[in-house]
């Protein structure tokens, strides 16, 4: 797509809020780590991506092509942005109380949503901009607190109807292979397959991601080491909320992709 090395490069933050640019660069970073990280000599042994994180999860794995996963991203992004603005949303991070109790308040309010469970005490809601501003206040009055994302649509819930039907359609005419590691499904917290893998992807743009049961599974299946790739620490602070346990690691930075291989070295890690 022309247009995406500047957006990764030079793109701002208002730019890069927009989800037809966001999808495309995020894709790129998020590979070009794994494959820095893959050219150190750390291979892993299965691996899941938050919401677009999955599609680059899914190049990975070898579930996708690397060519057929940019286009899809392309059109994802594209559709969505588009969803976005056909029905226009806003999205709000819960902190403070409960899982149950954030279900609770959205079941009061005609279109909000939980759509991300991201760990015990965090859950991103979406929904209606017109009643977002009411919810949040809600929350405070039940003695938590909501803060507004810089995001341009309510992702993950059923305003994104249109936009995972059309991405069905490409999925379905895309070529899937069996993965070579697992990759753990935003819907389901289980591992894919290629045959569940279109539908399941395609769901994903208007379903719930079970963030925190995914990252219980993956301890639960034998992982004790999680290495987040591409931009940003904000999985790593959940994988360390849902599981303290495990071993942590970000790779973002070059430096970042020595110190992990080097770790990886002495530690003696199957990976």
């Amino acid at each position: 797509l022309p247009g995406t090395k500047r957006l990764c490069f030079e793109a701002d933050k208002e730019e890069l809020s927009v989800t037809k640019n966001t999808q495309p660069a995020l894709f790129v970073m998020n590979l070009a780590c794994a494959a820095a990280l893959d050219e150190a000599g750390v291979r892993c042994d299965c691996a899941a991506g938050f919401s677009l994180g999955e599609v680059p999860a899914a190049v990975y794995c070898g579930l996708l092509g690397r060519e057929d996963a940019f286009a899809y991203v392309v059109k994802r992004g594209l559709f969505m942005h588009e969803a976005a603005l056909e029905t226009p949303g806003a999205m709000a991070a819960v902190l403070r109380i409960s899982n149950g109790q954030v279900e609770e308040l959205c079941s009061e309010f005609e279109r909000i949503y939980p759509v991300n469970y991201n760990c015990h005490g965090q859950v991103t809601v979406a929904g209606s901009a017109d009643e977002m501003d009411a919810f949040i206040k809600r929350v405070a009055d039940s003695g938590g607190k909501a803060i507004r994302l810089a995001v341009s649509g309510a992702f993950h819930s059923p305003f994104m109807e249109k936009a995972a039907d059309r991405v069905l359609g490409i999925l379905e005419k895309t070529e899937f292979r069996e993965p070579v590691i697992p990759l753990y499904s935003n819907l389901t917290a289980l591992p894919l397959d290629k045959e569940s893998a279109p539908s399941l992807m395609a769901r994903q743009v208007k379903s719930p991601v079970r963030w925190e049961q995914t990252i219980l599974n993956m301890c639960e299946d034998g992982v004790t080491v999680f290495i987040e790739v591409g931009a940003g620490k904000v999985l790593s602070g959940l994988i360390k909320k849902i599981a303290p346990q495990a071993g942590l690691y970000n790779a973002e930075k070059y430096e970042d992709i020595q110190r992990i291989s080097s770790a990886f070295k002495e530690n003696d890690y199957d990976a």
